[in-house]
Formats: structure tokens, C-alpha cells, sequence
């Protein structure tokens, strides 16, 4: 890992991924080694609206958003790593493949996603990520996805 790592707040992310509320599922993004590795952190909370139908009893993370917020991850990562803040970059899921999912999120947990680059490079459109997402060192997901990465959407 580089010495020179970054970290991109709140704010920050909003300036890079285009997801707000209810859909934003990261909350800051910290050791960003350029393009190739960072970890996000994900504070779950009761008042997000999955929980009122996932299940209303005994609340819990949809997989899905568990694999989602580790997508962010890598797109807040390509954002700082790339210097492309305030592009309007989007970035689209092409696959996800090896996932699985460990043990549950609930409300209360402080989600890590650790993420790293597999295969992409400066410019290109295509990446691939692995993601791992973990709750007090206890791994909770982990999965392998791909992504298109569209740098200039609109032109």
C-alpha cells in the first residue's frame, strides 16, 4: 500500500456517485490506494426503509444492498483515485459472481467493505472488483463483480 492513501466524507462521495436516499449505502470511504484498493464504511441504522418490510421482526440487510454498498466502494474509489470528482461518472454492474453471504447486517452494525481491483486500468471501461464486507472482523458477504464505467455519460 501506498504511504499517500486518501479518504473521501460524505460529502465527498456526493460529489462522485450519483446515489442519494434512500440508495446511498456508504458513508465514508477510507486508505484509497488509487484505483487499486479502499475500505468504506457503512453505519446500518433502524430508520433505513428496507428494514420496515425486510423482515419487521427481526430486521436485517438485504443481501443485495450489502453487495451494492461494496459497488460504491469501488466507484468512490475510482473517483478519487482517477480525480474525477464532479464528472458525472456512472458506473453500472455487469456481473456479480462468487458471492456469498456469511453472516447477518442488522441494525446497530458498523458494515467495512473492503474492496480491491482485480483487473482494470487508467481510461478503460471495464473492471473488475472483489468486494468483502464484514462486521467486527466477521465476514458478513463477499463477491466478485464487474462493472462498465462510463467517464463521460451524456457525450
Amino acid at each position: 500500500m501506498s504511504e499517500d492513501l486518501k479518504h473521501a466524507d460524505i460529502h465527498l462521495i456526493q460529489r462522485i456517485l450519483p446515489h442519494r436516499y434512500p440508495f446511498l449505502l456508504v458513508d465514508k470511504v477510507l486508505d484509497i490506494d488509487s484505483y487499486q484498493s479502499a475500505r468504506g464504511i457503512k453505519n446500518v441504522t433502524m430508520n433505513e426503509p428496507h428494514f420496515q418490510g425486510h423482515f419487521p421482526a427481526s430486521p436485517i440487510m438485504p443481501g443485495v444492498t450489502i453487495v451494492e454498498a461494496m459497488a460504491q466502494t469501488a466507484g468512490v474509489m475510482l473517483g478519487v483515485g482517477f480525480d474525477v470528482v464532479d464528472t458525472n461518472l456512472l458506473i453500472y454492474f455487469m456481473s456479480i459472481d462468487k458471492c456469498k453471504f456469511r453472516r447477518k447486517v442488522i441494525p446497530g452494525d458498523v458494515m467495512e467493505m473492503n474492496v480491491t481491483t482485480l483487473r482494470g486500468k487508467p481510461g478503460g471501461k471495464l473492471f473488475k472488483f472483489k468486494g468483502v464486507a464484514s462486521v467486527e472482523g466477521e465476514v458478513a458477504a463477499e463477491a466478485e463483480f464487474s462493472a462498465y464505467v462510463d467517464w463521460n455519460p451524456g457525450e
